[in-house]
């Protein structure tokens, strides 16, 4: 697998919004009786053999961070519906703590968490969860409703969440009227409209068709990027994960097998369950510039072609990129400033003397958009934010590396069955 490290990826890490310690969960009727067996780690299927208990989870150990949307996925029976759901206490672990702002809510009363579940969390089906005979703004009012929020003041915050999930117009229609998408937009604004801080999404695209399922990705993380909430989204689809998560928890028989950023997981897999999941994901639309681009380390700070000069030799760079307190102004290459002439050495820098002035790649550039550009020059691309501040660099090394596992499945041998290929 390839090296290449993700150097701006990382969440701020400031204190974690939730943290998940020890968490087991032992489905039966005796689950303290048994637990010895998870503590021995005994497999799921040997467990359900020998005591008829059911393994939903193993230890789990994880930190959620403000603002972050974090995917939880596995296949079918991982166990990530039921972790999220000790999340808000549906479900109470058999052993373990969870963690919210500083509190064990595993300490609290009905009256404590039932406070909790309307004010602090908000939850999104994947069956909606619409009340067939409420209206569309009394759907998304309802938990308002339950604060005991004056109607008026409900109504008005309801129709702002309905107006910003696209669906003015229809807030007197009841959700038989509405489409699949349609609905799931009106859970989303009900979930969003209490001003929960955190917002769980239980597979909530997953009954949707595709394209109505990528309008609501794009609409959640336009949404996020706005509203900062820290999302915890559940899926089996690993596509979507990649598309709207900032970290991704990957689950198996109820065990903890890999957390990390999007990159960490497609380019560094903990193992072989993992990379059966990444093997046949196209890295090149998957990837963003910044995921896998490296420190621009060769930088100087030169005004004129003479200074460059010294500056690079000195260094023994080949070519290095020139920064001021302006910000990036372009990339210059050794052989070509010692052509210049010593009479031109006190020429000011301009676009002649930097190759490819122009040629910068953007750092949220997904990697597919850029593939022509790097690989036609010899030395890297400059990458270079919005404010003109230079972020790193991305060569034509990297982007082979990163890629190198698909050309390897394109070359495969061309009797190979597409079964073969899965």
């Amino acid at each position: 697998m390839p090296n290449v490290l993700n150097n701006n990826s990382e969440v701020a890490m400031t204190e974690p919004i939730i943290s998940i310690k020890g968490l087991s969960k032992l489905f039966g009727k005796s689950p303290e009786k048994h637990m010895h067996l998870v503590d021995a780690q005994m497999g799921k299927d040997a467990i359900l053999a020998e005591t008829g208990h059911s393994l939903g989870l193993n230890d789990i150990n994880l930190d959620i961070y403000p603002g972050e949307i974090f995917v939880i996925m596995g296949l079918s029976g991982s166990g990530k519906s039921t972790l999220i759901r000790h999340f808000n206490r549906l479900i109470d672990p058999t052993r373990g703590q969870v963690i919210v702002n500083g509190d064990d809510i595993m300490a609290y009363d009905e009256k404590a968490l039932r406070e909790f579940r309307q004010k602090k969390m908000s939850m999104v089906f994947q069956r909606f969860g619409l009340m067939p005979h409420y209206t569309v703004v009394e759907n998304v009012a309802f938990g308002l409703n339950a604060q005991g929020v004056a109607k008026p003041e409900r109504t008005e915050r309801a129709m702002r969440w309905i107006n910003d999930v696209g669906l003015a117009g229809y807030e007197n229609q009841f959700p038989a009227q509405l489409s699949g998408g349609q609905q799931q937009r009106v859970g989303l604004a009900r979930a969003l409209c209490t001003d929960a801080e955190i917002l769980l999404m239980d597979e909530a695209f997953s009954a949707l068709d595709p394209l109505i399922r990528s309008e609501m990705q794009d609409q959640l993380v336009e949404l996020q990027d706005k509203l900062k909430k820290t999302v915890v989204f559940i899926t089996h689809d690993l596509d979507e994960a990649l598309r709207i998560g900032d970290r991704i928890a990957m689950l198996k028989d109820g065990c903890l097998v890999q957390v990390g950023t999007p990159a960490d997981i497609l380019l560094n897999p903990a193992d072989s369950y993992v990379e059966s999941f990444v093997r046949d994901v196209n890295r090149s639309r998957a990837l963003t510039v910044d995921s896998v681009m490296l420190p621009a380390i060769q930088r100087i700070s030169a005004k004129t072609v003479g200074e460059a000069l010294a500056e690079m030799r000195s260094s023994k760079h080949a070519y290095a990129f020139n920064v001021n307190t302006e910000g990036y102004q372009g990339a210059l290459s050794l052989d070509d400033l010692e052509e210049y002439p010593d009479t031109e050495h006190s020429a000011a820098l301009s676009d002649e003397h930097y190759y490819d002035s122009d040629l910068t790649v953007g750092p949220e550039s997904v990697i597919e958009t850029v593939i022509p550009e790097t690989l036609e020059h010899e030395y890297p691309l400059p990458v270079v934010d919005s404010e003109g501040e230079l972020r790193g660099e991305l060569s034509r090394d990297v982007i082979v590396e990163v890629l190198t596992p698909l050309a390897a499945e394109e070359t495969e041998e061309p009797d190979a069955t597409p079964k073969d290929k899965e």
